[in-house]
């Protein structure tokens, strides 16, 4: 098959921990093959198809994931139209801004030329991360979302203890604990609605915290059997790897195993073939569609090869 991967640009990727090389280890593996392209280099010409221009058709030269730099050799570089490749793989890192938005609706107009996307372009974008938990009340925290500074005291007020963040926010950005003595929450309010300009979050804060914010995989509709564990380290509230956290892979807790097993059918059959769970203790917090990670952590300090099993599902949904 002919895999089509919208990614990052390919020297950007740090191969000994990135899900979408682990991706494209494994369908190397089985014989696919590998092609990338950039957001940027999507075109619609009237009358035309959407088109990857100069879509590099690429060899892995090392299925090492510490080959650094060297992990790939350029074969050829060509226009694809996508309705052409037998899958496009959507693999675009957040943050989820108006190019990404667009690119989702170039996605949908390859869809209706007989493209297969994965995760479906229209999911990507009914699928806010930090908004979608919202959709499942009985498994996330007391949660707000407002640009309201009263709203945000009166919630506060009740709850106590809460954490506020940007709906655009990634990797642990923006993130902000205010404890019950209100201490900064007018000055914390101000820079993240704006003015008013701007919706925030507002959770009540979660003790469990402390044992990790847990990443849980869902693949096909299915749960991977591990997670990561991201845990906050020194004074910081945030478990995000990209904060600092350490991660360390656990097996599903039946609670984990309970959320996931719920939402995940209900998620698959709207095109989301891979999601990303972020839970903190028994509560939801995120659902990541755009671009889920931690199959190498996973898989290396496991032993379960989660890209094996998204491969699966791949070739299972074409």
């Amino acid at each position: 098959m002919k895999l089509l991967f919208v990614a990052d640009p390919l020297d950007t990727f740090k191969t000994y921990k990135d899900s979408t090389f682990a991706m494209m280890r494994e369908a190397t593996k089985r014989g696919h093959s590998i092609i990338h392209c950039e957001t940027r280099e999507l075109v619609w010409l009237r009358g035309g198809r959407v088109t990857a221009r100069g879509a590099r058709h690429i060899s892995l030269t090392g299925m090492n994931q510490n080959d650094g730099d060297d992990w790939f050799t350029l074969d050829a570089t060509a226009d694809v139209a996508l309705a052409d490749v037998d899958a496009v793989l959507m693999r675009k890192d957040p943050p989820f801004d108006s190019e990404f938005f667009y690119a989702t609706h170039l996605l949908s107009q390859a869809e209706r030329e007989g493209a297969q996307v994965f995760n479906k372009a229209s999911s990507l974008r009914e699928h806010p991360e930090k908004l979608a938990i919202m959709e499942f009340p009985e498994f996330i925290s007391p949660t707000l979302i407002t640009r309201d500074a009263a709203e945000i005291r009166a919630f506060h007020a009740e709850q106590r203890d809460i954490i506020l963040k940007p709906l655009d926010g990634m990797g642990g950005m923006g993130i902000f604990r205010v404890k019950d003595d209100g201490l900064n929450l007018g000055s914390i309010i101000e820079t993240l609605n704006k003015d008013g300009t701007e919706t925030v979050m507002v959770q009540r804060f979660i003790p469990a915290i402390a044992e990790g914010d847990k990443r849980i995989l869902i693949i096909g509709g299915k749960p991977v059997p591990h997670c990561l564990a991201r845990i906050p380290q020194g004074g910081e509230v945030r478990g995000n790897l990209a904060a600092g956290g350490k991660g360390v892979a656990r097996p599903l807790t039946p609670r984990d195993r309970e959320i996931a097993e719920a939402i995940g059918p209900t998620l698959a059959a709207r095109g989301l073939l891979l999601v990303g769970l972020d839970v903190i203790g028994e509560n939801i917090t995120e659902i990541n569609v755009t671009s889920p990670t931690c199959f190498q952590e996973i898989t290396d300090q496991a032993g379960f090869d989660v890209a094996s099993m998204f491969i699966d599902a791949l070739e299972a949904a074409l």
